[in-house]
Formats: structure tokens, C-alpha cells, sequence
């Protein structure tokens, strides 16, 4: 399944970010009640692909949840709280539900929506062999129906200010690597060497951001990939069980590629205000030195997962013992309190001096 590691961290970077710009229209923390509009792969969702009937991407499991509010399934892809669930419940903002839990003329969708979706990628092949996924250009379209919807209830004029002043998280492309260029069997990675994949990625990333940006949408937050190499998932095809050193260098070159096409979006759509949010070093730096986060364990999961069918946490799988001590829930997905870790310390710089992510220069426009 997905594998941004810690994708969710879009959500708290941005709030980091937007508390420390000077220009009062990105301080999120000022707005009363901010519209987000979130997409994505697994790390984001919040329970899409529960309503898709045969989806193989799906986190409807009874360890999943378990320590949820209810110990329930929820469609979230841990044995808790997401990243963003966290950092919202401490701003005092509902997480946005998932599209397709809403009718067309929900009052909901003019507080903002996730399209998040497990398996999802840029690429519409990625995640194929989960049969039903809303890929990248999927929760685009979905997105422009909820435009439409929102042009009906409150006006064009008052629909586009709606649209061009919400926030748009994007957390996506691991899945590009992990369910289709990393996988021996499938076209992608024996058709195209790392540097066209790469091309392809960015040039197909190139049109959907920009389509966004034709829908309205203005102030679009991207995050970079999380060191793949070192996920559970990643790690079992080394002999020693260290990360894969390769993985993580292709990564690498995947968010130099997109940080560069931020910067150029910004300079040729004028108003846009996209940002670069590079996620690598946080994430990299929770996993290679977990005790000093209060882990004990990073290079593998809690639940025994097998890494030959999914590594997803089945109900016969086997939990450890205290669920705390471990950075990762399943082979792709951090824990509840590998989240609560990195939410309280993202959340703290909110206030501290500019230590913000990695940000694409925003050029000015007349």
C-alpha cells in the first residue's frame, strides 16, 4: 500500500509555513475557519476507498483503529490517528471527510473535502492491481464536481473567492515508486530507465497541478517523498535489513525534480502561490535515530505483517506487545504515536522563529 512515509507531515509543514509569512492571506492560524481541500494516497485518507465496492486498497481491519476513538476501522491506514488528525483537533479544525461519503449537495463540502485515496498515484496505471483507487487525475475530476456543486449553492463570484483562497494539501507519488516502478512485474519499470520515470512523473504532475490551478485553486501545498528505502517494505530485500540506499537516491532526485517544478509553476500562472514542503530529512532522522523520540524500534513493524501479500495488518496478524514503542504500524504506515511525536514537535515551531520547510521561491506577479 502507500508509502509516503509520513505523508500526512503536508498538513502540519504547511501550518508551520503559513504562521510564519508576513502576507496575512497564508496565516492559516489567523483564519476562523480555513477550507482545506486534502488528496492523496493512503497516508491521507480518511476513508474513500470504503465506498469503492472492490477496492483491494482498503484499511477495513479490526487492528486498524484499535486505538481510534471507538477502536474502529475508519478507513485510516494506522492503528490510530493520522498526522493531520492531530494537528487539526489542536487548531480546532474537523478533519475534512471523504468525498465520496458526502451527496452532491452536502453543506460539508463548503467546509472542504479529502479525495485522498489508498493506491493513488500521479500516474493512472500506479496501483492497478488494486482493481478501484481514485488515482491523482480521478480526485482532480472529483474535485471539479465539488466546484460545480459549490458554484450552485452559493454563486460563481462567491465560489471562486471560496476556491482561491482554501488550501490544497497534496501528498502523492510514492505509490509511483512502491505499486509500480520498484515492482519486477509490472510495464514501467522495466520500460523506462529512473531519469524518464522521472520525466514522466514530473511532466504528467506539470498538467495536473496546473489543472488545479484552471479550477481555482491558488495556494496548493506539495510535500516531497519520505526516505522510501527505509520502510519495512523496502528493507526486507536487503540481506541485512538496512535501508535501500538506491531507493532513497532516487527518491532524492524525484524531490529535487519537483521542487524545480513548483518554482517554475509559480513564475509561469500568475497569483499561484505553490510550495515545496521537503519532508525527507524530518522523517529520515524519526527513523535512524528512534530513541531519541522515545521509540525502540523503527526497522520494523508492530504488526507482523506479511510483506509477500500486502503487508497490511490482517486480523490474524500478531500485534507487539506495547504499540508506543514502535515508529511503524504496518510495512508503509507510521503509528499512532510515531504521528503524535511529529505532530507535537511540527506543532511547536509553529511558534518558534522561521524554521519552515523547504520552500519553492514564490515570484511576484503584477
Amino acid at each position: 500500500m502507500e508509502v509516503a512515509v509520513m505523508g500526512m507531515l503536508v498538513l502540519i509543514i504547511t501550518f508551520v509555513f503559513t504562521s510564519n509569512m508576513v502576507d496575512n492571506k497564508y496565516n492559516m492560524a489567523s483564519a476562523a475557519t480555513p477550507v482545506t481541500f486534502v488528496f492523496g494516497d493512503s497516508l491521507t485518507e480518511v476513508g474513500n476507498n470504503n465506498y469503492l465496492q472492490y477496492s483491494l486498497a482498503k484499511s477495513n481491519y479490526p487492528w486498524y483503529g484499535v486505538d481510534y476513538a471507538g477502536s474502529q476501522a475508519t478507513g485510516r491506514f494506522t492503528n490510530g490517528r493520522t498526522i493531520g488528525d492531530i494537528i487539526s483537533a489542536k487548531l480546532g479544525i474537523s478533519s475534512p471527510p471523504p468525498y465520496l461519503s458526502l451527496s452532491p449537495n452536502d453543506d460539508a463540502i463548503l467546509k472542504g473535502v479529502n479525495y485522498a485515496s489508498g493506491g493513488a498515484g500521479i500516474l493512472n496505471e500506479t496501483g492497478l492491481y488494486f482493481i478501484q483507487r481514485l488515482s491523482f487525475n480521478d480526485q482532480i475530476e472529483n474535485f471539479r464536481k465539488t466546484r460545480e456543486a459549490i458554484k450552485s449553492k452559493v454563486g460563481v463570484e462567491a465560489a471562486t473567492k471560496l476556491c482561491n483562497e482554501a488550501f490544497y494539501f497534496i501528498g502523492i507519488g510514492s505509490n509511483d515508486y512502491v505499486n509500480n516502478f520498484l515492482q519486477p512485474f509490472l510495464a514501467d519499470g522495466q520500460q523506462y530507465t529512473h531519469e524518464e520515470f522521472v520525466a514522466l512523473l514530473t511532466s504528467t504532475l506539470d498538467k495536473q497541478l496546473s489543472r488545479l490551478y484552471q479550477l481555482d485553486a491558488r495556494k496548493i501545498v506539495l510535500h516531497g517523498l519520505g526516505p522510501l528505502g527505509c520502510i519495512p517494505s523496502q528493507r526486507v530485500k536487503s540481506k541485512t535489513g538496512q535501508c535501500l540506499k538506491r531507493v532513497n537516491e532516487w527518491v532524492l532526485e524525484f524531490n529535487s525534480k519537483v521542487k524545480k517544478l513548483i518554482t517554475s509553476l509559480n513564475t509561469r500562472l500568475p497569483n499561484a502561490a505553490l510550495m515545496f514542503s521537503d519532508t525527507y530529512p524530518a522523517v529520515f532522522d524519526l527513523i535512524s535515530n528512534p530513541t531519541m523520540y522515545g521509540f525502540k524500534i523503527s526497522n520494523t513493524s508492530c504488526c507482523n505483517v506479511d510483506t509477500s501479500i500486502g503487508g497490511l495488518c490482517l486480523p490474524n496478524s500478531k500485534l507487539c506487545r506495547n504499540r508506543k514503542d514502535y515508529v511503524f504500524w504496518d510495512a508503509f504506515h507510521p503509528s499512532d504515536a510515531a504521528n503524535a511525536v511529529l505532530a507535537e514537535k511540527l506543532f511547536a515551531s509553529l511558534f518558534s522563529d522561521n524554521h519552515g520547510p523547504s520552500i519553492a521561491p514564490q515570484p511576484s506577479h503584477d
